[in-house]
Parts: C-alpha cells; sequence; structure tokens
C-alpha cells in the first residue's frame, strides 16, 4: 500500500479551502435571501445561490483540498471533462434543492427531499472529481467510510437549505456560512479518508491536465469573482427581511383561506320592504318619556 499524503503544503491548502467554502456559503446564502421574499428577480438570486454554494463552497474548496494530495512515488493529473462535469453537477443538484424548498409556503417534506437530492448529488460531485484523478496507482475506497461521507452530505445539505429559509441578520449568517464550511470540509476529508493506494508496475503514464495547470487558473478566477459578487451584493438591500416564511409538514397542514360569508339576499325588484321607526314621546314637561313605533 502506498503513503497517501493530504497536506503536502502543510495547512495552508485546508485552510484556503475552508476560507472559500466559507465565502462561497455566505454568498449563498446572502443571495437566497434577497430571493426569498423578492417580488421579481427571485430565480436569478436563487440560480446565483446555487452557483455560489455549489461552485465556490463545495466544488472550489474540493479542488483546493486537492492541491495538496499526494501519492509518494506516483505522478497525479486530471480529466478535463470529467473534473468540469463534477462543477456542473454541484451547482445543478444544489440548484434543485433550492428550488424546491424556497417557495411561498415550504413544507419539512420538500426539505428532505430537497436536501436528499443534494447530498446524494454533492457526493456524486466527489467521486467524480476523484475518479477524473489519473495516477500510476489503483485507487480502491473503504465502502464503510464512503458511506459515512454520503450521510454526512446528505444531512449538512439538508441544514444548509433549512439556513437559506430560515438565517436573517448578517452575523447570523456569517454564523450559517461558517457552519457549513465545517460540514462541506468534514465531508471532503472523510471521503477521502475512505481511499487507498496500491503500486501498479502495469499502468501507463497518466494523461490529462496537472493540478497547477487546471486547476490553479479555474480556482483563481473562481475566487476573484465570488469575492467582488460577493462584496456588490451585501451592499444590495434584502426585500421583507423580517418575513420569514412558515414551514409546514405537508402541502396538506397548510392552513386554507377562510371563505367569505355570502352576503345577504337582495330581496326582488318590486317588493315591498317593510320600514319601522322608533321615536320617544314625551306627555307633558317632567313626565318619562316612551317609545312610539311608527
Amino acid at each position: 500500500m502506498l503513503d497517501i499524503y493530504h497536506f503536502s503544503y502543510g495547512w495552508i491548502t485546508p485552510v484556503l479551502a475552508y476560507f472559500m467554502s466559507v465565502t462561497g456559503c455566505l454568498l449563498g446564502l446572502q443571495c437566497a435571501a434577497r430571493g426569498r421574499n423578492a417580488v421579481e428577480g427571485r430565480v436569478g438570486w436563487l440560480i446565483g445561490a446555487a452557483i455560489a454554494i455549489g461552485g465556490t463552497g463545495i466544488w472550489v474548496m474540493h479542488f483546493i483540498a486537492m492541491l495538496g494530495f499526494s501519492i509518494r512515488g506516483t505522478e497525479i493529473r486530471f480529466d478535463v471533462p470529467l473534473t468540469l462535469f463534477s462543477a456542473i453537477t454541484a451547482m445543478v443538484v444544489v440548484g434543485i434543492g433550492l428550488f424546491m424548498v424556497n417557495k411561498p409556503q415550504p413544507t419539512l417534506r420538500s426539505l428532505l427531499a430537497g436536501g436528499t437530492i443534494a447530498g446524494l448529488g454533492v457526493g456524486t460531485m466527489h467521486y467524480s472529481g476523484m475518479h477524473a484523478m489519473r495516477s500510476t496507482a489503483t485507487v480502491g475506497y473503504d465502502p464503510t467510510i464512503v458511506a459515512l461521507s454520503i450521510v454526512i452530505a446528505v444531512v449538512a445539505s439538508i441544514v444548509a437549505l433549512w439556513f437559506t429559509l430560515r438565517v436573517k441578520g448578517f452575523l447570523a449568517t456569517v454564523g450559517a456560512a461558517l457552519i457549513m464550511g465545517v460540514a462541506v470540509c468534514g465531508m471532503h476529508y472523510t471521503g477521502m479518508a475512505a481511499m487507498h493506494a496500491h503500486t501498479d508496475h502495469h499502468a501507463p503514464p497518466p494523461t490529462g491536465a496537472g493540478a497547477m495547470d487546471l486547476l490553479a487558473p479555474l480556482i483563481g478566477v473562481s475566487s476573484v469573482i465570488t469575492m467582488l459578487v460577493l462584496v456588490s451584493v451585501s451592499l444590495t438591500e434584502i426585500e421583507n427581511e423580517e418575513a420569514l416564511p412558515r414551514m409546514w409538514l405537508t402541502s396538506r397542514h397548510r392552513p386554507q383561506p377562510r371563505r367569505a360569508e355570502p352576503a345577504p339576499p337582495i330581496p326582488p325588484r318590486g317588493e315591498e320592504i317593510e320600514y319601522r321607526t322608533e321615536e320617544l314621546a314625551y306627555d307633558g314637561a317632567g313626565s318619562w318619556p316612551r317609545r312610539v313605533i311608527d
């Protein structure tokens, strides 16, 4: 079995990966908060949230951490199409989850379903990104730890989608982003712990792009764009920030609108309507009044 190193550059890659994950999640939460009660532009805000969380918060974090990954005695390269596929997968599945839960009357069922889909998609992103890695070693995975990483991804996705519905205020949003960053990094390094490598003497030289040739430009451009957009979005106002949607168990538990009581029937034309008037009459000075009905 070959030695695997996850921190070839020390703590630089995990700290930078966590920072970018928090930054992407913070931008995504801010976009989701603006799309939550937006009268116009809701779809655009949610798409932006999906790109920020799935693209920067998850995918960029994953491959920054991969910059510090190495297998002793082997060369590592990456399949470009499969690497880009993993990025698209992360953004699409996060978008599906966001659109499932961010609606005027969200339900617990939609939250669990959306979080499960997003979590399974994040797991797919992680392991497709790992499959994009090419080396002269034979790579295998421990099924138990792989299953644990998927469970972490699903739970983290459910919590993240709940944050997009309930978190308001800048400090609370930063706190939620910090928690999401821990969950994303935890899922990544749990999945990496499932990996083991063995020497393959008959393996051909790996093909594809080198880590610095492919990942560094993508990560650099994505990071700069994310930071600029975060500053820009933070300067905009949130519509109806105090109006948080109430979550119901299912759509059947939503309160039904009260029906208006029917107005009294209007009598047909020509029908006589009897009117009665009342007045007070006095028989003399100092006497008690008596009621007269006409």
